[in-house]
């Protein structure tokens, strides 16, 4: 009865960034516990080959490749899963990320820049959403925040003031969409993503980011995934306004960039 609860039959989810990385883990573990899931991202190669993963298990895809930094387009992604797959009962803001960068070389425009595509593009998305999820009952959104919303690090000034900001708006959400929907975060640690690409293949950096890890080792896409599906499932049903640390253990930053004293 208990491994009922995690099942999506029904159910339709948004995923943004959904090409590869987390966003793709998470749109194939949504399909897998029965969801049909329209994704979106820049490249529609990517893409269309998530969407055929989907349809092999049996699930119903949209592909809607988008700018999802362009707010319009953002709004017009739940519109376009509403339409070709009937309903909206979950959204995953999962696309976002900011590079980093020194203190005095992050300009306003670059703050701002990174405020837009990890929390405005999640409001919009939500905003848009709601009504649709409203038809039937309720839903749940889930926002992928990260470690260094709460841990402090140089050169993530402009990348986690804006996860902080989109953990707090979690929080925020949740109580103005309760009962009906519910909001969480994940504040995600290090995982094994094309972002982590060059670490990865720098074997003495990858060994100093595990050692400085409880557990040891980096995360992997499906376990973020994995709990995604937890939150947005009836057994993660009792959760609203909470941001779920996925991240290994750590409690501060697992690598130190190169950026000296000024």
């Amino acid at each position: 009865m208990i491994l009922d609860t995690f099942r999506l039959d029904g159910r339709v989810a948004v995923v943004t960034g959904a090409g590869r990385g987390i966003g793709a883990a998470t749109a194939l573990a949504l399909a897998e516990a029965g969801a049909d899931v329209a994704i979106s991202a820049r490249t529609t190669a990517q893409l269309d080959e998530v969407a055929g993963k989907i349809r092999a298990l049996g699930r119903r895809a949209v592909v809607v490749p988008a700018d999802l930094s362009d707010l319009s387009a953002v709004t017009a992604l739940a519109e376009t899963a509403a339409a070709e797959l009937g309903r909206i009962d979950i959204v995953v803001n999962n696309v976002g990320g900011t590079m980093p960068n020194t203190f005095l070389t992050t300009t306003t425009e670059f703050l701002e820049e990174a405020f837009r595509f990890n929390v405005s593009t999640a409001h919009a998305l939500t905003q848009a959403a709601v009504p649709h999820m409203l038809k039937n009952g309720g839903g749940s959104v889930v926002n992928i925040s990260s470690r260094m919303g709460v841990s402090a690090g140089r050169g993530f000034l402009a990348y986690g003031t804006a996860k902080a900001a989109l953990a707090h708006w979690t929080k925020l959400a949740a109580t103005d969409l309760s009962p009906r929907i519910r909001v969480n975060a994940i504040a995600v640690g290090s995982v094994l993503t094309s972002a982590l690409e060059v670490v990865a293949s720098q074997p003495e950096i990858k060994k100093q980011m595990e050692d400085a890890t409880p557990l040891h080792r980096l995360g992997e896409p499906w376990e973020i995934a994995a709990a995604i599906v937890y939150l947005s499932s009836r057994a993660g049903g009792y959760i609203t306004g909470k941001v779920l640390e996925v991240d290994g253990g750590i409690d501060r930053p697992n690598l130190d960039l190169p950026i000296p004293d000024l």
